[in-house]
């Protein structure tokens, strides 16, 4: 049965206080699309590290498939659905983060809309990983299989109006139109974001990140 907090000292202690399976504690932060999954995953690895547990985020956003094979498969317009990332990579990953050696992972451009290889590097002195991606508990086939791999499984909540919201302001941000804005979150964004919400699996923790900014 999972807990529900809003304080990020409270989530702190909840995830210091969890058992390992392996050298390296594996968190999942996993949300919606403008939930505040990396904001969040900042803040909580500043946290950890002030209680004595160097953490760090890892992102599953590098592993975007690349818009040529996108384009390929007539999912570019879909790009940000489960079926546009590389899982099965994503799956090699995860385990290989808990031993404790450094270990090279991609990012994802999103200024230039491209995933980098071998962008980052998690530390050797790195205790706890914080991973943050929208599929992470997804209920779906190869996905639903990463959800054994980690030690504390945080969901975010936010209702849709909050999400709505933030999606639009990201494209507004990046240049778009009002209108070419809301067009953006409501065809492709909020479609994923519900899947989110509607499909995924049992967490640990809900942790509420219903301000109205991101």
């Amino acid at each position: 049965m999972s807990v529900s907090l809003n304080s990020l000292s409270a989530l702190s202690d909840y995830v210091m206080a969890a058992p390992r399976r392996s050298e390296r504690r594996l968190v999942a932060m996993a949300g919606a699309p403008g939930s505040g999954k990396s904001t969040v995953a900042a803040q909580l690895a500043h946290h950890l590290m002030q209680q004595g547990s160097p953490a760090q985020v890892v992102p599953m956003d590098g592993f975007h498939l690349d818009n040529a094979l996108l384009d390929g498969m007539g999912l570019r317009h879909r790009k940000g659905a489960p079926e546009t990332f590389d899982v099965a990579g994503f799956a090699r990953l995860v385990p290989a983060l808990g031993a404790g050696n450094p270990v090279y992972y991609p990012l994802f451009d999103r200024s230039r809309d491209i995933a980098i290889a071998g962008a980052d590097v998690l530390a050797e002195t790195c205790d706890t990983v914080i991973v943050e991606g929208n599929y992470l508990l997804l209920d779906a086939p190869n996905w639903r299989d990463l959800s054994a791999l980690w030690d504390v499984r945080i969901a975010l909540s936010v209702p849709e109006p909050v999400l709505r919201q933030r999606l639009t302001e990201r494209w507004l941000d990046q240049g778009l139109a009002p209108q070419d804005a809301a067009a953006r979150a409501e065809g492709n964004d909020l479609p994923n974001a519900r899947r989110v919400l509607s499909e995924s699996l049992p967490c640990d923790v809900v942790f509420e990140n219903d301000s109205p900014v991101a």
